[in-house]
Parts: structure tokens; sequence; C-alpha cells
């Protein structure tokens, strides 16, 4: 039997930066040096071929370098059992959901990066990457879509948040948990689920930028005064299960007369309520006025859904129904 093949492309991040001669770090370190820097590799029995696509900090990634990514990875897939990715952790838990909606799930997609950077006693980077490969050549990680592989736990894109801003352990499931574990170089998956649906932006890709606008305290809405013609859809991170202050809602309705308005938690956990609460701003009457429901989706991870179902030129019954199917 042939060993596993698995292509590794290099976005940047934490994990590939290096000192810069005056105190601090940047992404700077291509593929292959990450991949001459993981002990035990060379004796894995896997063939790995890396590939540098960026090198830049995850904050600086746009929606446009994950659309070439994922043709990138359509073009790999077909050659190899497995693709791994490395990028920075600032927005890994968008970038692994994006690329869930748009791959193949036939092929096993891993995401994996690092905490502490390589000039730094203890880099976790190796590690990551080591168990990123192992779970992107095993047959159990196929048909799960997009995973997040950290700290040796194994993530679903669509439910891992960062929860840290330095810990190894940052990347968390606050409402399912992980999916498994690498322990001893062997993969274990406790439980699967079902891929998320495949979304497929059209040419010419229509108008699709999405806003994210967080309620607080005494919030007089005036920051969505803002959201003018740019916009083409808005998500709203709101209180609790899913409310908005009352001076919020005249301009909530003029902008649902216009455009898809979602309205996600700003808490971090738990799904947005449906039927509880009745007063101004609450879910039954966020839902009465056309909100739709991102479920158990956070606001960021809607705001990348929401942008590719407009990009598909999706209307607003298919909005509803699948952020309901991903809830």
């Amino acid at each position: 039997m042939a060993n596993p093949t698995v292509c590794v492309l290099a976005l940047g991040g934490t994990i590939a930066s290096a000192s810069d001669g005056k105190g601090g770090v940047l992404p700077n370190l291509d593929a292959a040096t990450l991949l001459a820097a993981v002990p035990g590799l060379d004796s894995s029995g896997v063939e790995v071929s890396a590939s540098t696509f960026r090198s830049v900090s995850s904050a600086s990634l746009t929606l446009d370098d994950l659309a070439q990514l994922s043709d990138l990875i359509a073009a790999e897939a077909p050659r190899h059992d497995g693709i791994v990715i490395t990028q920075g952790t600032d927005t890994l838990e968008e970038s692994s959901f994006y690329l869930d909606l748009v791959t193949d799930p036939a092929v096993p997609l891993v995401l994996t990066g690092a905490m502490r950077n390589p000039t730094l006693a203890g880099p976790d980077g190796p590690a990551n990457l080591l168990a990123a490969i192992q779970v992107a050549t095993n047959e159990q990680a196929r048909g799960l879509g997009a995973l997040v592989v950290f700290n040796d736990e194994i993530h679903a894109a669509r439910s891992v948040r960062k929860a840290h801003t330095t810990s190894t352990a940052a990347f968390v499931s606050p409402d399912a948990g992980p999916l498994g574990r690498v322990s001893e170089n062997v993969v274990r998956l406790h439980r699967r689920l079902s891929p998320a649906p495949t979304i497929r932006p059209v040419t010419p890709t229509p108008p699709a930028n999405v806003a994210v606008v967080t309620t607080y305290l005494g919030d007089d809405g005036g920051v969505l005064d803002a959201i003018d013609e740019r916009y083409q859809g808005l998500v709203i991170a709101g209180l609790g299960g899913g409310h908005v202050p009352g001076p919020l809602l005249d301009r909530i309705d003029r902008l649902t007369a216009r455009m898809p308005v979602v309205i996600a938690s700003r808490t971090g956990a738990g799904p947005i309520l449906r039927t509880t609460y009745s007063f101004p701003g609450s879910d039954r009457d966020l839902a009465r006025r056309g909100l739709i429901s991102a479920g158990s989706l956070d606001p960021y991870k809607s705001r990348v859904l929401l942008h590719l179902l407009l990009a598909s030129g999706a209307d607003r019954a298919t909005f509803a129904d699948t952020f309901e199917q991903l809830s």
C-alpha cells in the first residue's frame, strides 16, 4: 500500500513567525521550514508536499484570499489523501468555517497554527502541525468537513472558537465540545457530525459585504445609521439569547426592508431563543420583524455564512433555511 500523502499550505501567522530584529516577531518562515521543525515527521510514513500560499498575520487575511485558497484546495485535493492549512489564530475560526462551506468534504481538510511562536520556549506549532497531518491522513476524518486541530483536540469548524488570547488551549467548542483527540499519535474520534451544505458563489459574484454590529447596555442604535449602501447584509451581535435595546428597533425595521439581517448572540455560547420573551427587542419580537436567527452560530461565523449566501445569489428563504440547517 502506498504511503498517504498530505499537502500543507502555509498562510503565515504565529506558527511561521521569526524575529524581526527589533524585539518583535513577524510571519516570514516558509512551509518547508515549518515541516523541518516537526519531530518524527520523517519517520511517520506520510509523504508531505508543502507550499507557501501567504506570509501574513491572519488579521490581514481577506475573503478574497480565502476564495483563492479554496480554488487551490480544489486543485490539490484529488492528488492527496488530506490537506493541511497553517495560519494565524486571530481569524482561524472564521477561515475554517468559510472553507467548511465551500470545499468538498470528501478529502480531509485540517487547519492549525500556534499560540507560541518559534522564538519562545516550548513553541506549540510543531506538535499542532504533526497532529493535523495525522488527522488529515486518517480515514475517520473523511466526510466531516473542515476541522481545526489544536492542543491535540479535534474541533469542527462550525463550532470552534478562539477563547483565550495566549493559552495553548485557546481553541474550544463551547456548545458541542471537541469531536475527538490525538493521543500517542492515534486519532480518536468520539462523535461525528454531518457535513455543512456546500455553497458555491456565482460568477460574476454579486456584492456581498456584510457588517457586524454589537449591541450593549444603553445602546441608542446610532451606529446602525452607518450601515449604508456599501453593505448588503447585517449581523447583529445581540444581548443574551438574541435581544436588542428598544431604541434600535426603528432602524432595524428600515434595514430589514432592504437587506437580510441576522440576529446572533454576543455571549459566545448557546442558541438564539425563539419563543420565550415578547418585550420590544426580544426574540419573539425580532422574529416578527423578519430577522433571521443565527441559531447556535456566533456573530463572526454568521457573517461568513451570510456573505457566502449573498455571493451565491440565494434568496431570503434560503438564508433562513441554511442558518436553521447549521444550528
